[in-house]
C-alpha cells in the first residue's frame, strides 16, 4: 500500500497502524494479566486459588491464537499487500451413510450436527496450524508488540507530562511527544517480517496442502473425463450413428426399387446423400469439440482466430509473439477455456463485442478476455466458471475475475508453459 506523501501524515498513519498492531499483539498478554491478577486476588496463600486463572489462560490463549492470525495478517496484507497463506485444513464433507450415521472422515456418529463438532474437533487439535498459531500468540507480543508500543506510550507520556506544571515534567513530555512523532511511521513495520517467519505454512504443511490439492484435481479430472465419454458416446448414438443407420435403409429401399420405380429410388439417393452430409457435418462438430484440427495443425493462436468467426460476437483477436507453439495439454486446455468465456459472453453477458488477447511472459502464457456486456459474472462452487478453474488447476493455471455489476468484464487464463 502506498504510504502518505507529508510527514505529518505519516506520523498519523504510522500512530494508528502502531495501536491497531499493539491492540491485536497484546490482546493475549493482556488476558494473561487480568488472570494473574485475579490469582493474586484470591489470595497467593491458597494453592488452588490458583487453578482457575491458569485455566483462564489457556483456554483465552487456544481460543484467542487463530482470531489474532488472522487479524494480523489482514494487516499485514492490507497495509503492505504481503498476502500470507493461512494454511489450515478445511474439513471434508459430512455425509450421511445408509445405515443412518453420519461419516465425518475420521468416525461414526449418530447425527449430523454431532458428526461436525467431532470433526471440528479433530481437525483443530491435528492441525499444524493451530501450534504454529499458538507459537506466533507467545512470540509476537514480545517482538512487533513491544515495538509497536512505543508510539502510543510516548503520546501517553508526552500527555501526563504536559499535563504537569514542573518544568522538567514538560521538558520529559516534550521529548516523549517527539520521541513519538519520530518513531511512529516505523513502529508498525517489524509486524511483517515477524508474521511472515511465524505465520507462513511449514514444508510440511504446504506438501499436505499440496497432496490434497492434487486428489481433488485428480477426481475432477475422473470427473471430467466419464462426463466427456459419456457425452461422446450420447452425440454419437443420437446423431451420426442414426444418420448412418437410415442412409443404410435408404440405400437398401433405393437398391430394391431400382428396377421397378426409377424416379423413387433416385429420390431416396438424394436423401442419402443429404443424410451422409449430415453426418459428416455432425462428426466434424464432435471432432471439433474432442480437439479441433486447426489447434493440432496451426497452433492456439489460429484455433482461437478460427473460433472467433464462429461466435457471434465482434471479436479481436490479439496475439504475441507469433509463431509459439506449446505443449498439446496446455494449448488445449487455454484454447477450449476462452471458447468457454466467448460463449458465457455471447450467450449470457448479451456483449456484443470482445477483445481477446493471447501473450507469453517468461513461462507463463496469459489470456485475456475482455467483453462489454452487463458484468456480474462471478466464480459459484458448482458453476461454469467454478468448472473452468479447477480445470485450469490441473496445470497450475488460474482464473481470474474482474466483473463489475454493469461490466465491462475482464477474465484472465494464467497457465505455466514451456514453449517449443
Amino acid at each position: 500500500m502506498r504510504e502518505p506523501g507529508s510527514w505529518p501524515q505519516r506520523i498519523a498513519v504510522g500512530v494508528v497502524r502502531s495501536c491497531a498492531v499493539a491492540a491485536v499483539t497484546l490482546l493475549v498478554p493482556a488476558v494473561w494479566a487480568a488472570a494473574l491478577a485475579l490469582g493474586i486476588h484470591w489470595g497467593a496463600g491458597n494453592p488452588w486459588s490458583w487453578s482457575a486463572p491458569a485455566v483462564l489462560v489457556c483456554v483465552a490463549t487456544l481460543a484467542l491464537s487463530r482470531p489474532v492470525c488472522r487479524a494480523v495478517r489482514f494487516l499485514v496484507a492490507r497495509w503492505t499487500g504481503t498476502v500470507i497463506p493461512a494454511g489450515y485444513r478445511q474439513a471434508a464433507p459430512v455425509t450421511e451413510m445408509g445405515t443412518g450415521y453420519w461419516w465425518n472422515g475420521f468416525g461414526y456418529e449418530r447425527t449430523r450436527r454431532d458428526a461436525v463438532m467431532d470433526q471440528r474437533m479433530r481437525i483443530r487439535w491435528s492441525d499444524p496450524a493451530t501450534w504454529r498459531d499458538l507459537r506466533f500468540t507467545c512470540v509476537v507480543p514480545f517482538t512487533a508488540g513491544l515495538v509497536a508500543c512505543l508510539p502510543p506510550a510516548g503520546l501517553a507520556a508526552a500527555v501526563l507530562g504536559l499535563a504537569r506544571p514542573e518544568p522538567a515534567a514538560r521538558l520529559a513530555g516534550a521529548l516523549a511527544l517527539i520521541a513519538a512523532a519520530g518513531v511512529s511511521p516505523y513502529a508498525w513495520r517489524p509486524v511483517e517480517p515477524v508474521a511472515v517467519r511465524f505465520l507462513r505454512p511449514s514444508t510440511a504443511m504446504a506438501l499436505a496442502d499440496r497432496v490434497g490439492e492434487l486428489g481433488t484435481q485428480r477426481a475432477d479430472m475422473t470427473i471430467t473425463q466419464a462426463a466427456e465419454l459419456r457425452r461422446i458416446e450420447r452425440d454419437l448414438h443420437d446423431g451420426a450413428q442414426a444418420r448412418l443407420v437410415a442412409l443404410g435403409l435408404s440405400l437398401a429401399t433405393a437398391e430394391k426399387l431400382m428396377e421397378t420405380d426409377p424416379d423413387r429410388a433416385r429420390a431416396l439417393l438424394r436423401d442419402a446423400r443429404a443424410g451422409a452430409g449430415a453426418s459428416l457435418a455432425e462428426l466434424r462438430e464432435l471432432v471439433r469439440g474432442i480437439s479441433p484440427p486447426v489447434l493440432n495443425e496451426r497452433g492456439l493462436v489460429d484455433a482461437v482466430r478460427a473460433l472467433a468467426l464462429d461466435i457471434p460476437l465482434d471479436v479481436t483477436v490479439r496475439a504475441g509473439p507469433p509463431g509459439i507453439r506449446l505443449e498439446a495439454p496446455v494449448e488445449s486446455a487455454v484454447y477450449f477455456g476462452v471458447a468457454e468465456l466467448l460463449t458465457n459472453a455471447a450467450k449470457h453477458a448479451r456483449a456484443t463485442r470482445a477483445h481477446v488477447t493471447l501473450t507469453r511472459t517468461g513461462a507463463v502464457l496469459v489470456a485475456d478476455v475482455e467483453d462489454d456486456g452487463r458484468g456480474g459474472a462471478d466464480v459459484r462452487p458448482g458453476a461454469g466458471l467454478d468448472g473452468l478453474r479447477r480445470r485450469l488447476a490441473a496445470f497450475d493455471g488460474r482464473l481470474d475475475v474482474d466483473s463489475p455489476a454493469g461490466g465491462p468484464t475482464r477474465m484472465r487464463i494464467s497457465v505455466p508453459c514451456a514453449s517449443s
